[in-house]
């Protein structure tokens, strides 16, 4: 309860800090009754706590203009990314193709990711997501282009009969009885013409629904794509990737030279890891779906350093007949069934006009050394001009392969 005031008498009130009647302060006073008096003054009611939130405000606003987006003046290419309506509720226990409600995720500082569920990475049973991802292109005289439309080239649906080991926690790759392997089964079929190749890998794929259906449905056939096995409906992607002629790669989560401040997950394979640690966890990524020719690495830098634990790994791959191929930090380890390291990771840095610079340097590795494989990450923007790059190779005398084309045994 608050006290109630004083009548007052009708007379002015005097400060608190006034000196007696008739005296004038010292001028050496005067800094000690200034200072009560704003001590005061925020004893008031609401008044701290309204000028404490008016100084962050002032903060928050000086911040923003200080450490804007560093690539605003960068090259761009603007994406419209326009989704379905989602079907009635009851609609969705009867179509395999319901949408689930949707929740704002960021997964990262740059909000690339604004349209994954928060569930992706748990409900395994969770319906897949559906939606239109459209590209929008700049034309050679400024105006929009539309994606390119290929032409139908789906590749077997998987599994296929004699390649899956049946466990408790789902399918196993294996070698078939008849020497088939999951490598040469699930790539696509590829012939080269004689001229230079390249190869690009998208990778990430899965945590974002539209860029997810945008690097299926709208990225050329020969266009290797690379999903997380944490997500949702992981199965269904590698099902709709290969329909629309795609082969695709599971990635493995792996321990980065800065863990555990940046943790790749509870199945990251570590470094110095027990023996049956390290296979239950890479078992765990490869039950998750079948369909894929190869595995990729997520981070790794710490692991690559561990000779027994990727002697382990790219062994238990080859008696699997699965492939691995790195984004360039496996250099030099051989092993699995085959083998392959990018080149360059063309979007290390997120604008248009690095991109490109990468993407040239890969045709020119191709054209000296006949063939150049790139992998990147599923932002938007890397979509966007990766689309735009393969189409002019062609004329350049290029030939767009699959990644499979550039393993090695």
């Amino acid at each position: 309860m608050f006290a109630k005031p004083k009548p007052s008498s009708g007379l002015p009130r005097r400060p608190r800090f006034d000196p007696p009647h008739g005296a004038r302060p010292h001028v050496r006073e005067l800094p000690k009754i200034w200072a009560g008096r704003i001590v005061e003054f925020f004893k008031k009611p609401y008044v701290a706590p309204v000028s404490a939130l008016a100084v962050f405000a002032v903060a928050v606003f000086a911040f923003l203009n200080l450490a804007g987006d560093p690539d605003a003046a960068s090259p761009s290419i603007r994406i419209n990314l326009a989704k379905d309506k989602a079907p009635p509720p009851a609609a969705h226990a009867a179509t395999e193709g319901g949408q689930a409600g949707m929740q704002a995720f960021t997964l990262d500082s740059l909000g690339l990711f604004g349209d994954a569920s928060a569930d992706a990475f748990t409900d395994a049973n969770a319906p897949p997501v559906q939606g239109t991802a459209v590209i929008t292109l700049p034309g050679d005289d400024g105006t929009s282009a539309p994606a390119p439309k290929f032409p139908p080239s789906p590749l077997a649906q998987a599994p296929i009969g004699g390649l899956v080991q049946t466990t408790d926690n789902g399918p196993l790759p294996i070698i078939a009885p008849n020497g088939q392997t999951p490598a040469s089964a699930y790539a696509r079929p590829f012939k080269g013409d004689g001229r230079p190749m390249v190869a690009l890998v998208v990778g990430g794929l899965g945590l974002n629904p539209a860029t997810t259906k945008q690097a299926i449905e709208q990225l050329p056939p020969q266009v290797t794509l690379s999903f997380v096995p944490y997500v949702a409906n992981l199965q269904n992607w590698i099902d709709q990737a290969r329909a629309a002629g795609h082969e695709v790669m599971i990635e493995v989560p792996m321990q980065p030279t800065n863990y555990p401040d940046n943790d790749p997950g509870p199945q990251t394979l570590l470094a110095n890891a027990r023996t049956d640690d390290l296979i239950g966890h890479l078992n765990w990524a490869l039950s998750r779906a079948t369909g894929y020719f190869a595995v990729s690495n997520y981070q790794g830098g710490a692991f690559f350093k561990d000779k027994a634990g990727t002697t382990v790994f790219l062994q238990n791959l080859k008696t699997r007949g699965v492939s691995f191929i790195d984004d360039g930090q496996a250099r030099g380890l051989d092993g699995a069934w085959g083998r392959a390291s990018a080149d360059r990771i063309i979007d290390n840095q997120i604008n248009a006009t690095a991109i490109n610079a990468q993407l040239g340097g890969l045709e020119t590795t191709a054209k000296s050394r006949g063939s150049a494989l790139g992998t990147g990450f599923a932002y938007p923007v890397t979509l966007a001009v990766a689309l735009k790059w393969t189409q002019g190779l062609d004329a350049r005398g290029i030939q767009l392969a699959p990644a499979s084309a550039m393993t090695h045994q």
